[in-house]
Order: C-alpha cells, then sequence, then structure tokens
C-alpha cells in the first residue's frame, strides 16, 4: 500500500503587501486629530482674553492717538500727528517726568534691600521663615489699602511725627506738603510695597543654587561675602537684570501711590497721573493716547537698550 504526502500550497503574496523584510507601516493612532488640536484648545480661551482685554485696547490706543476724540462724543476727526507735536513741544507735559527720578532711586534701595535679605534668609537661619512672611508680606496688600495707611502716616501729628517725638525730633514738617519731600515720602512708600516682590524672585533664584556649590566654598574657607561675590551674585544675573527693567519701567509709569496720596498736588504728578488727568479730566482722549503710546515707546526703548548692554549670558551652576 503505497503511502501519499500531501503537500501545503505555496502561499501567494497579495498585491498590495509590502516586501519582505519590511515593516509594515502603523495606521494613524485613533484620535489623532483630536490630540493634536487639546493644546489649542487649551490655550484658546487665555489667547481669547489676551487678544481682547490687551491687543485691542492697545490697536485702539494707538488709533485714538491719531484723532482728536474727548472721549464721550462719537466724533473721532483725524488730525495725524498733531497730538504728538503737542507732547514734544509742550515742556510741562514732559516735566513730570522729572519725578520719576525720586522713584527710580528708590528702586535702586529696593533692589539692594531685597538682595540682601534673599541672600541672608537664603543660609540656614533661625525664624527664616517669619522673615520671608513680614518682607513679602507688603506686596499682597492693596494699594489702595497702602495709600490710605500711609497718608495717615505722614500727615500732620500722624504716626511719623508721634514717633520722631520720642527721640526729640521737630515735628513741624508737612510731610507730604513740600515737592521734595513729597516725592521722598511717596518713593519710600513704593519701597516698603515692592521689596518683597525683588525679594522673592532673588530668593528662588538662589535657592536654585546647587548646595555642592556651598559645601566646596566653605571647605576652601570662603567667607559668606565670598560666596555671595563669587557664587550668588554669577549665578543670578538675569534675575537681577529682570528686576532692573521691572524697576525702570515702574518708575517711569508710577501712579497707584501718588494718586491715591496725594492725587498729583505739590509736585507729585506723574506722567501716568497726567495722562489720566487728560483724558478724564480735561477730555482730551487723544492727547492722553498719544502719551500713553509715548510712555509705551520709551519704556520699549530703555528695555532693548539695558538687554543690548546687559545680555542674557547662560549661567553654569555645576
Amino acid at each position: 500500500m503505497t503511502e501519499t504526502t500531501h503537500t501545503a500550497p505555496a502561499k501567494v503574496p497579495r498585491a498590495d503587501a509590502p516586501p519582505p523584510g519590511t515593516a509594515r507601516p502603523s495606521s494613524p493612532p485613533r484620535g489623532g486629530l483630536l490630540r493634536r488640536l487639546t493644546p489649542w484648545l487649551f490655550l484658546a480661551v487665555p489667547l481669547v482674553l489676551l487678544v481682547t482685554f490687551t491687543y485691542v485696547p492697545v490697536a485702539n490706543m494707538v488709533y485714538y492717538s491719531f484723532t482728536d476724540w474727548d472721549g464721550v462724543s462719537p466724533d473721532r476727526n483725524f488730525t495725524g500727528l498733531e497730538n504728538y507735536r503737542q507732547i514734544f513741544t509742550r515742556p510741562e507735559l514732559f516735566r513730570v517726568f522729572f519725578v520719576s527720578f525720586y522713584y527710580l532711586a528708590a528702586s535702586a534701595l529696593q533692589i539692594a534691600i531685597a538682595l540682601y535679605f534673599a541672600t541672608v534668609l537664603s543660609f540656614n537661619l533661625r525664624f527664616r521663615n517669619l522673615f520671608k512672611g513680614i518682607l513679602f508680606f507688603p506686596y499682597l496688600i492693596n494699594g489702595v489699602a497702602i495709600g490710605f495707611v500711609f497718608l495717615y502716616f505722614f500727615q500732620d501729628g500722624g504716626t511719623l511725627d508721634s514717633v520722631l517725638s520720642w527721640f526729640g525730633a521737630g515735628t513741624d514738617r508737612a510731610w507730604l506738603g513740600d515737592p521734595e519731600t513729597a516725592n521722598t515720602s511717596l518713593a519710600g512708600v513704593s519701597v516698603w510695597r515692592y521689596a518683597g516682590l525683588n525679594f522673592v524672585l532673588f530668593l528662588g533664584a538662589i535657592q536654585s543654587i546647587p548646595a555642592e556649590l556651598y559645601e566646596a566654598a566653605q571647605l576652601d574657607g570662603a567667607t559668606r561675602w565670598q560666596q555671595f561675590r563669587h557664587i550668588i551674585a554669577p549665578s543670578i544675573r538675569p534675575v537681577i537684570g529682570l528686576s532692573v527693567i521691572l524697576a525702570i519701567s515702574g518708575s517711569l509709569s508710577v501712579f497707584e501711590i501718588p494718586y491715591i496720596m496725594t492725587g498729583g498736588a505739590t509736585g507729585t504728578t506723574t506722567f501716568v497721573i497726567q495722562t489720566v488727568k487728560l483724558a478724564f479730566q480735561f477730555n482730551k482722549t487723544g492727547l492722553a493716547s498719544a502719551a500713553a503710546v509715548v510712555l509705551l515707546l520709551i519704556i520699549l526703548l530703555i528695555t532693548w537698550i539695558q538687554r543690548r548692554l546687559v545680555p542674557d549670558e547662560k549661567v553654569d551652576l555645576v
């Protein structure tokens, strides 16, 4: 009896099959389009808010700066560069910039104070968390409340005069009645309020420095000052540059504290207070918009010059 062997028929390759040794292309994952759109869906609401409340008002401000709009009438007559000509040819409109020098000097003092306390409290000290809270607390207080508190602080026979009388000092000075003392007092209030912001920025940057650098410096016998000079200061240089930019722009655009405490009286009018008065008191919205555009351009120019003179450098902490 003969045994019959059956052989399986050879498989015929399909016409659309990939050649042998070639990986089969993976099919697109389900929901791939939704996955690509998800980041944009999360960004949609913030972008709409940013455009609506930032870029659209800025565009309208630039448009109003070329008109004589009074802020109320529907008529807006195009005047070209007339508003800008007035700003640069009327000395009283630019004279208020001299008040910013008080706040610029105060900002330098504010950065120095914040850097000092951030450096000291970055080391292991008793009650350092308490002092951190004390230094940052003024920045959390509403600016209107700060203005009213210090308004009573500087008034005749107020808190400051009472404290000075304990040391035998005279109390007949009107702190907010003279341009020099008024601007100095208001600049001091800004130091008290905004030092906490710079303190937090500096402290966060200092705490990001690896602890191994401090340990190596201590083994080499470095003092606290030497650690600050050779480790801390070079490492936080970008943050210091950011604080300088914020200080300059803030000095040029001071508004809240002097407006609440003096309303711009006794020579304390800043450029922003003057702009607000032009728009809402004298109904010159077109001229006020031009002043706001000029202030924006000045801040951008100063920021660009500062970044060119002191460019950001990559800091190697290891």
